[in-house]
């Protein structure tokens, strides 16, 4: 009889381990596949969120637009954002495109050498007024600028044209003419619109170029 109680208990004991592992292993297995579905993620059809978010009511005042309307909406927006001036443009487009750049860089303050929101001169202003504007790559530095684009006469002077002063005996300065005889700068007071006939920019002027076609 204790012989046979000897072979029963590890018969039993080696029965209950493996429905015991088979237990741990269903609730792991189950546990990993709620995890994998938490973290899948979850993709609805066009018609499937229209019944989210679409109601009869809604739709009286707030019609929900088609995937292609929808579609086409973006990408007229990208168009919108990346659409550079060409150097031949009106001069409401270069106009709009001036004041926009002057909006953006407005409240910038002046720093020599600077090229950046934290500071910039005055080439880095009108290198980057075409670049990023019209497109158009001019160099660095105003005794370089002065080189680039044509020589125009002061009265000559359109929308867009650069404006060189010597502001002292080695200190040159550039700015963008605006029209009735304004230019803007990156003055040392920041960014700002001043009159050509100023005494100081009067005396000053040098030369103008013309980079716009």
């Amino acid at each position: 009889m204790i012989k046979k109680s000897y072979f029963f208990i590890p018969l039993l004991l080696i029965f209950t381990g493996c429905t015991a592992s088979k237990s741990v292993a269903d609730n792991s297995e189950h546990n990993i596949n709620t995890n994998n579905n938490t973290n899948k993620e979850i993709i609805i059809s066009y018609e499937e969120y229209q019944k989210l978010f679409k109601s009869e009511k809604e739709e009286k005042f707030e019609p929900i637009i088609t995937p292609e309307e929808y579609k086409a909406m973006i990408e007229e927006g990208k168009t919108k954002k990346t659409k550079e001036l060409s150097s031949n443009a009106s001069d409401k487009e270069i106009k709009a495109a001036l004041m926009e750049f002057y909006n953006e860089w407005k409240n910038v303050k002046y720093k020599f050498g600077g090229n950046s929101k934290k500071g910039i001169d005055c080439s880095a202003f009108t290198q980057r007024i075409f670049k990023e504007k019209f497109n158009v790559k001019i160099p660095r530095s105003t005794r370089t600028q002065v080189k680039s684009g044509e020589g125009i006469k002061k009265s000559q002077l359109q929308l867009g044209d650069l404006v060189f002063f010597k502001t002292g005996k080695y200190d040159r300065h550039v700015g963008v003419y605006m029209g009735d005889g304004n230019f803007m700068h990156a003055s040392i007071k920041g960014i700002k619109f001043t009159k050509l006939n100023k005494p100081f920019y009067k005396k000053a002027y040098w030369t103008s170029r013309r980079i716009l076609d």
